[in-house]
Protein backbone atom coordinates (compact mmCIF):
# COMPACT_ATOMS: atom_id res chain seq x y z
CA UNK A 1 0.00 0.00 0.00
CA UNK A 2 1.60 3.64 -1.00
CA UNK A 3 1.43 6.18 1.27
CA UNK A 4 -1.34 8.50 0.23
CA UNK A 5 -3.56 5.16 0.45
CA UNK A 6 -2.25 4.21 3.75
CA UNK A 7 -2.64 7.59 5.09
CA UNK A 8 -6.40 7.56 3.64
CA UNK A 9 -6.83 4.20 5.39
CA UNK A 10 -5.67 5.52 8.77
CA UNK A 11 -8.00 8.70 8.81
CA UNK A 12 -10.95 6.79 7.67
CA UNK A 13 -9.93 4.43 11.10
CA UNK A 14 -10.00 7.02 12.74
CA UNK A 15 -12.90 9.05 12.11
CA UNK A 16 -14.73 5.32 12.58
CA UNK A 17 -13.53 5.20 15.97
CA UNK A 18 -14.31 8.51 16.68
CA UNK A 19 -17.79 7.70 15.90
CA UNK A 20 -18.38 5.14 17.95
CA UNK A 21 -17.83 6.71 20.95
CA UNK A 22 -20.76 8.30 20.65
CA UNK A 23 -22.94 5.77 20.52
CA UNK A 24 -25.72 5.43 22.63
CA UNK A 25 -25.10 1.72 23.67
CA UNK A 26 -22.81 -0.03 26.72
CA UNK A 27 -20.29 -1.84 23.58
CA UNK A 28 -20.00 -1.45 20.41
CA UNK A 29 -17.99 -3.34 17.82
CA UNK A 30 -15.77 -2.90 14.33
CA UNK A 31 -13.72 -4.86 12.18
CA UNK A 32 -10.17 -3.26 10.75
CA UNK A 33 -7.76 -4.78 8.90
CA UNK A 34 -4.02 -3.23 8.83
CA UNK A 35 -1.08 -4.13 6.63
CA UNK A 36 2.28 -5.26 8.10
CA UNK A 37 4.39 -2.47 9.34
CA UNK A 38 1.19 0.56 9.61
CA UNK A 39 0.85 1.64 13.16
CA UNK A 40 -1.70 4.27 14.49
CA UNK A 41 -0.93 7.73 16.07
CA UNK A 42 -0.86 8.27 19.65
CA UNK A 43 -4.30 8.42 20.69
CA UNK A 44 -7.02 8.50 23.60
CA UNK A 45 -10.89 7.85 23.49
CA UNK A 46 -13.59 8.02 26.58
CA UNK A 47 -14.52 4.42 26.00
CA UNK A 48 -12.43 1.51 26.71
CA UNK A 49 -11.13 -0.87 24.22
CA UNK A 50 -10.83 -5.00 24.20
CA UNK A 51 -7.84 -4.63 21.15
CA UNK A 52 -8.32 -7.56 19.68
CA UNK A 53 -6.76 -9.43 16.39
CA UNK A 54 -8.00 -13.26 15.19
CA UNK A 55 -5.33 -12.94 12.78
CA UNK A 56 -1.47 -11.37 12.99
CA UNK A 57 0.48 -9.72 16.27
CA UNK A 58 0.07 -6.53 17.43
CA UNK A 59 2.16 -4.30 20.00
CA UNK A 60 0.36 -2.09 22.15
CA UNK A 61 2.33 1.26 24.14
CA UNK A 62 1.13 2.79 26.63
CA UNK A 63 3.25 5.41 28.62
CA UNK A 64 3.93 2.31 31.73
CA UNK A 65 4.92 -0.44 29.07
CA UNK A 66 4.26 -2.46 26.26
CA UNK A 67 1.86 -4.97 25.61
CA UNK A 68 2.83 -7.87 23.35
CA UNK A 69 -0.59 -9.30 21.49
CA UNK A 70 -0.92 -12.63 19.60
CA UNK A 71 -3.78 -14.71 18.37
CA UNK A 72 -5.49 -15.83 21.19
CA UNK A 73 -5.05 -13.24 23.35
CA UNK A 74 -6.22 -9.27 23.50
CA UNK A 75 -5.10 -6.02 25.30
CA UNK A 76 -7.70 -4.18 27.87
CA UNK A 77 -6.84 -0.43 26.91
CA UNK A 78 -8.90 1.34 29.59
CA UNK A 79 -11.11 4.46 28.48
CA UNK A 80 -8.98 8.23 28.15
CA UNK A 81 -5.42 6.15 28.24
CA UNK A 82 -3.09 7.40 25.71
CA UNK A 83 -1.94 4.75 23.41
CA UNK A 84 -0.62 3.52 20.22
CA UNK A 85 -0.67 0.06 18.54
CA UNK A 86 1.97 -1.28 16.06
CA UNK A 87 1.36 -3.93 13.37
CA UNK A 88 4.46 -5.70 12.76
CA UNK A 89 2.50 -8.46 10.58
CA UNK A 90 -0.83 -8.43 8.60
CA UNK A 91 -3.62 -8.04 11.20
CA UNK A 92 -7.45 -8.51 11.57
CA UNK A 93 -8.42 -6.52 14.30
CA UNK A 94 -11.50 -6.74 15.53
CA UNK A 95 -12.05 -4.46 18.69
CA UNK A 96 -14.81 -3.95 21.25
CA UNK A 97 -15.11 -0.76 22.65
CA UNK A 98 -17.27 -0.19 26.07
CA UNK A 99 -19.09 2.82 27.96
CA UNK A 100 -17.90 3.83 30.94
CA UNK A 101 -20.94 3.29 33.12
CA UNK A 102 -20.45 -0.30 31.25
CA UNK A 103 -16.89 -0.58 32.10
CA UNK A 104 -16.58 -0.01 35.81
CA UNK A 105 -16.65 -3.38 37.37
CA UNK A 106 -13.64 -4.23 34.50
CA UNK A 107 -9.80 -3.58 35.07
CA UNK A 108 -8.10 -0.44 35.56
CA UNK A 109 -5.03 -0.68 34.05
CA UNK A 110 -3.81 -1.91 30.88
CA UNK A 111 -3.44 -5.88 30.68
CA UNK A 112 -3.08 -8.88 28.25
CA UNK A 113 -5.71 -11.08 28.55
CA UNK A 114 -7.01 -14.35 26.86
CA UNK A 115 -9.63 -14.79 24.35
CA UNK A 116 -11.64 -17.76 24.89
CA UNK A 117 -13.33 -19.82 22.40
CA UNK A 118 -17.07 -18.56 23.50
CA UNK A 119 -15.87 -14.97 23.80
CA UNK A 120 -13.91 -15.01 19.76
CA UNK A 121 -17.22 -16.43 18.14
CA UNK A 122 -19.19 -13.24 19.69
CA UNK A 123 -16.80 -10.83 18.83
CA UNK A 124 -16.70 -12.40 15.62
CA UNK A 125 -21.02 -12.04 15.75
CA UNK A 126 -20.50 -8.60 16.93
CA UNK A 127 -18.66 -6.29 14.18
CA UNK A 128 -21.17 -7.51 12.03
CA UNK A 129 -24.16 -5.81 13.98
CA UNK A 130 -25.27 -2.24 13.23
CA UNK A 131 -23.94 -0.15 15.41
CA UNK A 132 -27.27 0.99 17.12
CA UNK A 133 -28.71 -2.55 17.42
CA UNK A 134 -31.48 -3.37 19.31
CA UNK A 135 -31.01 -3.39 22.98
CA UNK A 136 -34.21 -5.38 23.56
CA UNK A 137 -33.52 -8.01 21.11
CA UNK A 138 -30.84 -10.68 19.85
CA UNK A 139 -28.63 -8.40 19.47
CA UNK A 140 -28.99 -6.73 22.83
CA UNK A 141 -28.42 -10.05 24.40
CA UNK A 142 -25.48 -11.11 22.54
CA UNK A 143 -23.83 -8.11 23.77
CA UNK A 144 -24.82 -8.48 27.34
CA UNK A 145 -22.86 -12.16 27.35
CA UNK A 146 -20.14 -9.93 25.66
CA UNK A 147 -19.90 -8.34 28.64
CA UNK A 148 -20.47 -11.00 30.94
CA UNK A 149 -17.35 -12.77 29.15
CA UNK A 150 -15.21 -9.31 29.88
CA UNK A 151 -15.83 -9.52 33.32
CA UNK A 152 -14.56 -13.16 33.86
CA UNK A 153 -11.08 -12.75 31.50
CA UNK A 154 -7.95 -14.54 32.33
CA UNK A 155 -4.86 -11.88 32.50
CA UNK A 156 -1.65 -13.57 30.80
CA UNK A 157 2.01 -12.26 31.45
CA UNK A 158 2.91 -10.24 28.23
CA UNK A 159 3.79 -6.97 29.53
CA UNK A 160 7.59 -5.54 28.86
CA UNK A 161 7.57 -2.20 31.82
CA UNK A 162 8.57 0.74 30.69
CA UNK A 163 12.38 1.19 31.68
CA UNK A 164 13.41 4.38 33.46
CA UNK A 165 16.95 3.69 32.46
CA UNK A 166 17.92 5.87 29.54
CA UNK A 167 20.03 2.95 27.87
CA UNK A 168 17.11 0.70 28.47
CA UNK A 169 14.62 3.32 27.22
CA UNK A 170 16.53 3.06 23.29
CA UNK A 171 15.88 0.09 23.29
CA UNK A 172 12.29 0.08 24.13
CA UNK A 173 11.72 3.55 22.13
CA UNK A 174 12.87 1.05 19.40
CA UNK A 175 10.84 -2.06 20.13
CA UNK A 176 8.08 0.05 20.24
CA UNK A 177 8.92 1.88 17.24
CA UNK A 178 9.11 -1.84 15.06
CA UNK A 179 8.12 -4.58 17.59
CA UNK A 180 8.99 -7.36 14.85
CA UNK A 181 13.09 -6.01 15.54
CA UNK A 182 15.08 -9.47 15.75
CA UNK A 183 18.24 -8.85 17.75
CA UNK A 184 20.62 -9.94 20.40
CA UNK A 185 22.24 -8.97 23.54
CA UNK A 186 25.04 -7.99 22.06
CA UNK A 187 23.60 -5.89 19.27
CA UNK A 188 21.15 -3.97 21.66
CA UNK A 189 24.13 -3.27 24.05
CA UNK A 190 25.64 -1.53 21.57
CA UNK A 191 22.36 0.54 20.72
CA UNK A 192 22.02 1.18 24.19
CA UNK A 193 25.63 1.91 24.40
CA UNK A 194 26.60 -0.34 27.44
CA UNK A 195 28.25 -3.54 27.77
CA UNK A 196 26.45 -6.46 27.60
CA UNK A 197 26.78 -7.42 30.48
CA UNK A 198 25.52 -4.47 32.10
CA UNK A 199 22.29 -4.18 30.03
CA UNK A 200 21.34 -7.79 30.96
CA UNK A 201 21.78 -6.66 34.80
CA UNK A 202 19.78 -3.20 34.42
CA UNK A 203 17.16 -5.67 32.24
CA UNK A 204 16.35 -7.35 35.22
CA UNK A 205 16.41 -4.71 37.38
CA UNK A 206 14.37 -2.87 36.03
CA UNK A 207 11.66 -5.46 34.44
CA UNK A 208 12.31 -8.03 36.67
CA UNK A 209 12.39 -10.87 33.64
CA UNK A 210 16.11 -12.01 31.80
CA UNK A 211 16.73 -10.40 28.45
CA UNK A 212 16.00 -13.20 25.87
Amino acid sequence: MDGPQRQQTHQDNVDRVQALQDVPRPVVAAATDYPAGQATRWHSHPRAQLVYGISGVMAVTTESGVWVVPPERAVWVPGGMAHRVDFPTDVKMRSLWVRADAAQTLPNACCVVTVSPLLRELIRAAVDLPAEYDTGGPAGRLMAVILDQLRVLDQAPLHLPWPEDPRLKRIAEKLADDPALDAGLEDWARTAGASARTLARLFVKETGMTFG
